[in-house]
């Protein structure tokens, strides 16, 4: 019987985490904030913890801080939760600060992947770090994951650790590491962790919390999805599919001697040729074996060892491409890798939760601040997001640069409209400094809020990638009506003076709703729209899977358009990412004459940063592309490393700043371009040199607009920054 196509599959698959019976010391009741010393344990009558969770980020309770919302769920469940924020990690001792846990400890390395938090795409160590008071840097130590767990274990050695965070997600398997530019193992064997938690992790970890209460061993909890963790060989019962090698021959078939009878030959294959029984001589054709395809709950793919992804790079492609394949909660099967004598397991993805379960996590007594013990001190990334509403998770278009597949998954999860508003008012209400301007409604992307399959058991069977990529799947849901009046009814809310949408947005699936396009741009734009073409040639979009320059070209034209109609002159701000995989010198060349045509001048520039475990990284470090078949002659990719000409790309960005002039005109020379440099219009770099000190060139210094700007001209960062007042 086919289900209601409003009725997601997944909404069937799962025990919901709110039907838990509540743990004993939900008397307690919820706390102000989750204590993070033993005053405030005594304060609320607590004598231990029963979870303590370690992160790298500043304690902030809100919904959009991981640790708060695993924090605040746990809570809710009846446990006593404490946190230890940014802990010294040199010593065990911080790390016994609110005492022995009951249960487990809860480690992350907080919002953001601790190497990409600490370097720059170039491999320099930042002085910033925007989830630390005061913004300082090296509050967290590089691979924090791994430090915070060995320091948990020697603290208390036997309380069980559980690892997760998008940290824990992306490096789940053996994958290639920038920073070190070589293959490390799973975090799982590195950081000893009992269990890892990947993806959103709130259902495992409600199970996880109920059974260790129940006092069952770490060890024996092995069928939660969404988790990894070590063992020494598969269960009898499971179904193993080899996947550790490419090209693997065919079947081969034995030659038939000719110097053999007729009877030899039947003898061979287990038969008879007698004429004197009345048998006719038998026909010598290999029977096709048919194979019964095993059941994927049972079924467990083993990936190529860490020992042959490290030394091959195409083996490691292969894995990348397997692992991809498996991401859908609906159809995916168990993974194991072998790290020397043990293995990595992975259990199948978590199922996403429903709408009920959303607006749960959501609703929690969140305190929508900083903890009290940072004082004044202002946390950037709390500042950032203090005034927005996240409507949703996950993100089905795939970007291959991006890590939200590897984490929050394609099947997108939306909170309920009720919700949402309800959230919109407690800022109004709660939030201190509140001036009546929602900075945000969204999510990882802006504009997918609700849209989905149209078939829930396609939903579930699907393995594509994308469902916007090359185009619009047919199955795809692209109905922007519930957005759309959701952003109607949070604007008409009494002390909301504005609701601006500042989450990224797919353009290609908003020009298939003009009514969402005209409500975003006439309402919902505050002066300028930031999206992500990301580049201009069809070479690297398709290894980023991303549309081609005319899906922006149409949603330019439908702003513009909407823009005039409601008498608002307003600019689109274009991003585009250097030297990704796939990219041809000349294809920054062309996005760079692109840029200069349409007036724009990038300031900040994005140079491709390779993630652990996305597809993009595995492109990087292979020079295969996963997005098809991986082979020894599969297709190879140009990949652009070297700092030389990492930097020649980025130049290519920003070919207005004339520290990058001379590296651009030898660049063009040397790929017979010679013509584009000279004083005219048409030209893309002049053949004169200022004097220049040879640094990145200051927005606010060298990309100014000289004198005042004209009347009705909104100056950006883009088309040139307001010049600066000065004594």
């Amino acid at each position: 019987m086919n289900a209601p196509v409003d009725v997601s599959f997944f909404a069937r698959a799962a025990k919901p985490i709110t039907s838990y019976r509540k743990y004993w010391a939900h008397r307690f009741g919820p706390a102000p904030f989750l204590p993070m010393s033993r005053k405030e344990m005594e304060a609320l009558g607590w004598d231990s913890c029963d979870i303590v969770l370690v992160t790298g980020d500043a304690y902030v309770d809100h919904p959009s801080f991981g640790m708060a919302v695993i924090g605040r769920t746990l809570e809710a469940q009846g446990f006593r939760v404490g946190i230890i924020a940014q802990p010294d990690w040199q010593s065990a001792e911080p790390f016994k600060a609110l005492g022995k846990p009951n249960l487990f400890w809860g480690v992350t390395a907080g919002n953001m992947d601790s190497m990409i938090n600490r370097y720059t795409a170039d491999r320099k160590l930042r002085s910033d770090d925007a989830y630390t008071p005061g913004d300082v840097g090296g509050k967290r130590p590089d691979r924090a994951a791994i430090v915070y767990s060995q320091r948990c274990r020697e603290a208390f050695k036997d309380v069980p650790i559980v690892l997760g965070g998008i940290e824990g997600s992306l490096r789940r398997i053996a994958h290639y590491d920038y920073w070190s530019d070589k293959v490390r193992h799973s975090v799982v064997l590195d950081s000893k962790c009992d269990l890892l938690l990947y993806g959103n992790a709130e259902r495992a970890i409600v199970e996880i919390a109920h059974r260790l209460a129940a006092r069952e061993p770490v060890a024996e909890i092995t069928d939660v999805r969404g988790t990894a963790f070590m063992r020494r060989a598969a269960p009898e019962d499971w179904f193993e599919i080899d996947s550790t090698t490419v090209d693997a021959p065919g079947r081969v078939e034995a030659h038939v001697s000719p110097y053999m009878t007729i009877s030899e030959q039947a003898k061979a294959q287990g038969q008879t040729c007698m004429k004197e029984e009345g048998v006719q001589p038998v026909n010598f054709v290999m029977p096709k074996a048919k194979l019964k395809v095993p059941p994927r709950d049972r079924s467990v793919i083993r990936l190529p060892s860490f020992e042959k992804v490290k030394s091959d790079p195409v083996l490691y492609a292969h894995a990348n491409r397997v692992l991809h394949l498996e991401t859908n909660p609906g159809n995916a099967r168990s993974l194991v890798q072998a790290h020397g004598e043990r293995d990595v397991w992975l259990n199948p993805p978590p199922i996403p939760l429903t709408t009920a379960e959303m607006d749960h996590v959501f609703g929690l007594p969140y305190a929508r601040a900083p903890h009290p013990a940072y004082g004044d001190a202002k946390i950037p990334a709390w500042e950032m997001i203090r005034f927005s509403v996240n409507i949703m998770r996950g993100c089905f278009g795939g970007c291959t640069f991006c890590s939200i597949t590897e984490h929050e998954g394609r099947i997108i999860q939306s909170r309920s409209e009720d919700s949402i508003i309800q959230e919109v008012e407690d800022i109004r209400d709660k939030v201190a400094g509140f001036t009546g301007v929602i900075s945000d409604l969204g999510g990882p992307t802006a504009n997918m809020y609700r849209i989905g399959c149209k078939s829930p058991e396609i939903e579930a069977a699907c393995r594509k990638p994308s469902c916007v990529y090359p185009g619009i799947c047919s199955n795809l849901n692209t109905d922007h009506g519930p957005l759309v009046k959701l952003y109607r009814r949070a604007r008409a809310l009494k002390g909301v003076k504005k609701i601006l949408i500042g989450s990224g947005m797919r353009y290609d699936l908003a020009v298939q709703s003009p009514e969402y396009v005209k409500e975003l741009v006439q309402h919902h734009v505050g002066g300028y729209l930031k999206i992500a073409p990301e580049h201009t040639e069809n070479g690297p979009l398709s290894k980023m899977m991303k549309p081609g320059i005319g899906s922006y070209d149409k949603f330019k034209q439908m702003f513009e358009k909407f823009s005039k109609e409601a008498g608002k002159e307003q600019y689109l701000i274009p991003y585009f990412i250097a030297a990704h995989p796939g990219t041809s010198d000349e294809d920054m060349m062309n996005l760079a004459l692109w840029l200069k045509r349409n007036g724009f001048r990038a300031d900040q520039v994005q140079t491709f940063y390779p993630s652990p475990m996305a597809t993009a990284t595995a492109m990087y470090h292979s020079g295969k592309n996963p997005l098809r078949k991986i082979g020894r002659d599969s297709e190879s990719v140009d990949i652009v490393k070297g700092d030389r000409r990492r930097r020649l790309h980025k130049a290519f960005l920003r070919y207005h700043d004339a520290n990058n002039w001379p590296m651009l005109r030898e660049a063009l020379k040397a790929m017979g371009r010679a013509d584009l440099i000279g004083n005219g219009k048409h030209h893309l770099i002049p053949t004169f040199q200022p004097a220049t000190d040879g640094s990145y060139a200051s927005p606010r210094r060298k990309n100014s607009t000289a004198g005042q700007p004209k009347k009705g001209r909104m100056l950006t960062q883009h088309t040139g920054l307001p010049p600066r007042k000065t004594s």
